[in-house]
């Protein structure tokens, strides 16, 4: 997938699609000294990263004041979020030198990025209508740590795999949540999965 098909598959301004471009070329160049991302996916990162963070973006809650993002590694789907216009975004980056590339990016290309270097587990005080994650862990893990960052009626949007039914299976046994899923815009096997009025399994 080329920038020009990202722009015509997601809609995007010319403006959005120059600030996603300077993302893509200085995680390409930041690639070559820390591993940020797999290395095969670079060649599609379009595809197998622009895209994926991309199709969030439908999905999202009008007015969304503010989102948190963890795990969030090399930025996917938090930066590409924000530079698409989200006001208000944390990323949670236990990886000192992944939270550094972010906030390059973030300076580089304006976008609205606070990064929390430290263990999802240990943030504190901070919560949003809307936490996503890619990636990251299994759902009953992933549950754990985003739960608590949720605000009053929050909501959980995940970028999901191929073992989403056995994952839900496990976490139905420890949590009661309404879900939804679309599928994957990026990965034929992928669904985005949306959690709400999550409480515990009591």
């Amino acid at each position: 997938m080329t920038p020009a098909q990202f722009q015509a598959a997601t809609g995007v301004s010319r403006e959005t699609l120059d600030r996603l471009t300077l993302y893509a070329d200085l995680l390409v160049k930041w690639q070559k000294k820390i591993n940020l991302v797999g290395p095969a996916t670079i060649p599609d990162l379009w595809r197998r990263h622009m895209v994926d963070s991309a199709q969030l973006w439908p999905h999202l809650p009008a007015n969304l004041p503010r989102l948190i993002d963890i795990g969030s590694g090399a930025g996917f789907p938090a930066l590409v979020l924000a530079i698409m216009g989200v006001p208000e975004v944390h990323v949670i980056e236990s990886d000192q030198r992944k939270s550094t590339f972010m906030r390059e990016v973030a300076r580089q290309t304006g976008a609205p990025v606070t990064v929390h270097t430290q263990r999802i587990e240990r943030v504190s005080g901070l919560t949003a209508p809307v936490v996503t994650a890619r990636a990251l862990a299994a759902l009953p893990k992933l549950m754990d740590l985003a739960v608590p960052l949720l605000a009053k009626n929050g909501e959980m949007l995940l970028l999901k795999g191929q073992n989403i039914d056995e994952e839900l299976t496990q976490a139905r046994k420890i949590w009661i949540f309404e879900d939804t899923r679309s599928p994957s815009q990026s990965d034929p096997s992928g669904v985005v999965l949306r959690l709400r009025e999550v409480r515990p399994n009591e």
